[in-house]
C-alpha cells in the first residue's frame, strides 16, 4: 500500500507523510503589546523567550488641559509595522507563527462606525480628566459606588463607560451614530481585532473579559454585560463588543498579507497579561508594573472580593471559554513614570529619564521634601478627583536632587498605600512582590520599594513579562504551549528574578509612611484653585422631609417631597428620549418622565425620593419639576413595606429635571 505524500495536517503543523507524522509546527507566537506611548511586537518562541522585537512610538495629543487623546489608525498602523519589521529581524513567514496576542492599554475607549469602518473621533485615553463631570453626574444618585456591588468599580474618569456616555453627550458624530445603530464602542484589543479581521469585510466586534470587566458595564460575578448599569448609564448593548475568554481563537487575520489567515488567539489587558506573565498562578500571589503610571494585582482565586479599601475588585484572566475565571484585587496609581517625564519635559531638572536615579543617587534622603504627584488626582485607594500634585517640606537646602528623589519615592510610596489595602481586604499575609515594567531599570527605585514596604521586591529577568502573557494566551489556545503552568519555567529559563531586601528598620519605615500620610492630606480639595475652575452656587438647604402620598399632589406645591416605589422600568431604551417609568406608594401610582441618563440607581422594588419639588400646571398637567435646588437620590427601603395601590392611578402627574 502506498501512502500519499500528504494525508493530514494538524493544528500545530505536524504533516503525516511516507507512513510517518513528521513536525512542521511553527516557531513562534506574535505578541502585539500596545501601550500608552508605544506599540511593540515580540516573537516567543517554544520555551517563551524573545527572538525578536520590535517598537514604534506615536503621538499625544493634549488638545485641552486635562485632555490625553490617541488617532486608532495611528495605533493599528504602529501595530502592523511593529510586527512586520519583528518578523523580518526574526527571518520570519506567517507560517512560522502559531497565534496572535494582543495586550493593551486599558480603559482607552474607541468609537468607530460599523458602516465605514472609522473611528468617529479621537481614543479618549485612560488618564483622560474630561469626564469629570460625567463621573460627577452619575455619582449624584446613589454615591460613587452605586455600581460597585455589580462590576467591582467606583465611578470614576478612569473607566471605559464614562468616557462612552461622555462621547455620546459631546460629540454628535457619535450620538447619531448609536441612533442609527451603527456605532461600536470598544477598548484598544477591541479596536484592533475588528480591523485585523478584515473591517467592514467581516471584522468581528469582541472584547476579552479582563478588558470587559474595565469598562464599567460588565456583572463582575456573570462576566456578561449588565442590562440594569448599561440602562442607568444609557450604553446600549447593541454598541458593545461580546465577551470572550482571554485565550481562544477570536478570528483570522484579513487582508494584511503577512499575517494573512493566522488565528488572532488570545487577548488580555495589559495588567492582566502581566499577572500571567509573573506567573501569578496562586492565591496571594502579586505583581506590580511601573509604567505611564503604576498597577498592582494580586491573585484572589475564583471568586471575587469585594472591596472596602478603594480597591478595583476585576477579573484576573480566563484561559478558555470552559475554563473557570480567576479574579484579582487591583490598585492603580495616575502617576508614576508620568513624574519622571514631569521633572524631564516641564521643568527641566533632568535631560533624559536615566538621569533621575544618577541625581537621586547623590543624596541619602528627600530632605524632608515630599512630593505627591496628583497631576491627574488621586487613583487608588484614594479615588479624589479634587487633589492636585503638592511639594510638601522644602527649606533652602532643597535641590534638584531631593526633588528626584522624592519623585522616586512618590512611586514606592502609592505602592504601598495600594498594598496594605489588599492586605486589609484579604487577610492574607503578603510576602513579597513581583515587578516588571520601564522603571524597575532603576536599582534605587527597587530598593526604595523594598524598603518601603519592608518585604522583598522580585524584578524578573524576563523584562517582557506583559507580552508574555499575552503570548500564553495566544499559544494555550492553538496548542503551541501545553498549560499555564509552563510560565514557570519560561521565566526560570530567563534567568528568574533578581531580589531586593528591605535594608530599613521598622521604626524609620513607620516614620516615612507618617510623613507621606500627612502630604497625602494636603493634597485634597486643591481642584477648587486651578483658574478654570468654576465655583458652584451653594444650593439652599433642603427642607426637613416629610413625604406626602401620591394622591394628595396639587398644584402650585412648594418644597413637595415625595418617596415611592418603583413598579415598572422602560422595557426598551431608545437614546435620550424620555420614558416612563411608573411608580406609586400605597395611595396611588405616578408616572415619571425620565431620560436614560437620569435613570436613577433602581430596579423594580426599590424607592425613589424626591425632595424640595415644585409642582405647576402646565399644557392641562400637574407637572413635578425639580430644579438645581432641589434633589433625587435613591431612597431606603421603608421599614413597613407596602403594596402600591395600582386603582388609584395619577397618571396626570408628571417628572422631569431640569
Amino acid at each position: 500500500m502506498r501512502f500519499r505524500r500528504y494525508l493530514c495536517t494538524n493544528q500545530v503543523g505536524l504533516v503525516f507523510r511516507w507512513g510517518r507524522w513528521y513536525s512542521m509546527a511553527p516557531s513562534y507566537v506574535l505578541a502585539i503589546d500596545q501601550g500608552t506611548a508605544s506599540t511593540r511586537a515580540i516573537l516567543f518562541d517554544k520555551d517563551g523567550q524573545v527572538k525578536a522585537m520590535e517598537q514604534q512610538e506615536f503621538p499625544q495629543y493634549y488638545p485641552q488641559a486635562g485632555w490625553t487623546e490617541h488617532d486608532p489608525n495611528e495605533i493599528l498602523q504602529s501595530a502592523l509595522n511593529c510586527s512586520e519589521l519583528a518578523m523580518k529581524k526574526a527571518g520570519a513567514k506567517k507560517d512560522d507563527i502559531a497565534g496572535i496576542g494582543i495586550t493593551n492599554q486599558r480603559e482607552t475607549t474607541v468609537a468607530w462606525d460599523k458602516v465605514s469602518g472609522e473611528p468617529l473621533c479621537r481614543a479618549i485615553v485612560w488618564l483622560d480628566l474630561r469626564t469629570a463631570e460625567t463621573a460627577a453626574k452619575l455619582s449624584s444618585s446613589g454615591g460613587k459606588d452605586r455600581f460597585r456591588p455589580k462590576t467591582g468599580l467606583p465611578i470614576s474618569t478612569y473607566f471605559s463607560a464614562v468616557k462612552m456616555r461622555w462621547m455620546l453627550d459631546h460629540v454628535a458624530e457619535v450620538k447619531k451614530a448609536a441612533d442609527e445603530e451603527r456605532c461600536c464602542f470598544g477598548t484598544i484589543e477591541s479596536w484592533l481585532i475588528y480591523k485585523l479581521s478584515g473591517g467592514t469585510a467581516g471584522g468581528v466586534h469582541v472584547t476579552d473579559v479582563s478588558n470587559a470587566s474595565r469598562y464599567m458595564l460588565m456583572n463582575i460575578s456573570t462576566c456578561k454585560w449588565d442590562e440594569t448599569v448599561c440602562r442607568q448609564i444609557g450604553i446600549s448593548t447593541s454598541c458593545l463588543p461580546s465577551i470572550k475568554s482571554n485565550s481562544e481563537i477570536y478570528a483570522h487575520v484579513k487582508n494584511v498579507s503577512y499575517l494573512e489567515g493566522l488565528p488572532i488567539s488570545g487577548a488580555l489587558g495589559d495588567q492582566h497579561a502581566a499577572l500571567l506573565g509573573h506567573a501569578c498562578l496562586d492565591v496571594g500571589t502579586s505583581k506590580n508594573t511601573y509604567g505611564t503610571g503604576c498597577f498592582m494585582l494580586l491573585n484572589t482565586g475564583f471568586d471575587p472580593v469585594p472591596s472596602k479599601q478603594g480597591l478595583l475588585t476585576t477579573v484576573g484572566y480566563k484561559l478558555s471559554p470552559e475554563d473557570k475565571t480567576t479574579y484579582a484585587l487591583e490598585g492603580s496609581v495616575a502617576c508614576a513614570g508620568r513624574v519622571v517625564q514631569w521633572l524631564r519635559d516641564n521643568l527641566g531638572i533632568i535631560a533624559s529619564s536615566k538621569e533621575v536615579e544618577i541625581l537621586a543617587n547623590k543624596v541619602e534622603d528627600t530632605g524632608g521634601l515630599t512630593l505627591i504627584p496628583a497631576f491627574s488626582g488621586l487613583f487608588a485607594p484614594h479615588w479624589r478627583d479634587d487633589a492636585r500634585a503638592v511639594a510638601v517640606g522644602m527649606t533652602l537646602y532643597t535641590s534638584k536632587e531631593h526633588m528626584c528623589r522624592a519623585a522616586l519615592e512618590s512611586t514606592a510610596f502609592q505602592a504601598v498605600d495600594i498594598m496594605e489595602a489588599m492586605k486589609q481586604d484579604t487577610g492574607l499575609r503578603l510576602v513579597d512582590m513581583r515587578v516588571d515594567g520601564g522603571m524597575t531599570v532603576n536599582n534605587l527605585l527597587m530598593q526604595m520599594q523594598a524598603d518601603a514596604l519592608g518585604m522583598p521586591v522580585l524584578r524578573s529577568k524576563m523584562a517582557e513579562a506583559t507580552a508574555l502573557g499575552a503570548a500564553l494566551a495566544a499559544g494555550l489556545s492553538v496548542g503551541f504551549y501545553h498549560n499555564k503552568e509552563s510560565v514557570r519555567a519560561m521565566i526560570e529559563k530567563a534567568g528568574g528574578y533578581e531580589v531586593f531586601n528591605s535594608t530599613t528598620s521598622t521604626a524609620a519605615r513607620q516614620k516615612m509612611q507618617s510623613r507621606w500620610k500627612d502630604a497625602l492630606k494636603r493634597s485634597f480639595e486643591l481642584a477648587k484653585y486651578d483658574p478654570n475652575y468654576k465655583d458652584e452656587e451653594k444650593p439652599k438647604a433642603l427642607k426637613k422631609p416629610r413625604f406626602v402620598k401620591v394622591s394628595t399632589i396639587k398644584p402650585e406645591q412648594n418644597g413637595l417631597n415625595l418617596q415611592v416605589k418603583v413598579i415598572k422600568l422602560p422595557d426598551v431604551v431608545d437614546g435620550e428620549k424620555l420614558h416612563e417609568v411608573i411608580c406609586g406608594d400605597a395611595s396611588g401610582t405616578v408616572t415619571l418622565n425620565l431620560t436614560p441618563s437620569q435613570f436613577l440607581p433602581c430596579e423594580a422594588g426599590t424607592y425613589i425620593r424626591v425632595q424640595n419639588a415644585k409642582v405647576r400646571m402646565k399644557g392641562g398637567y400637574i407637572r413635578v419639576e425639580v430644579d438645581k435646588w432641589g434633589k433625587v437620590s435613591s431612597a431606603e427601603s421603608p421599614e413597613a413595606d407596602f403594596e402600591v395601590n395600582l386603582k388609584n392611578d395619577v397618571s396626570a402627574v408628571e417628572y422631569e429635571l431640569k
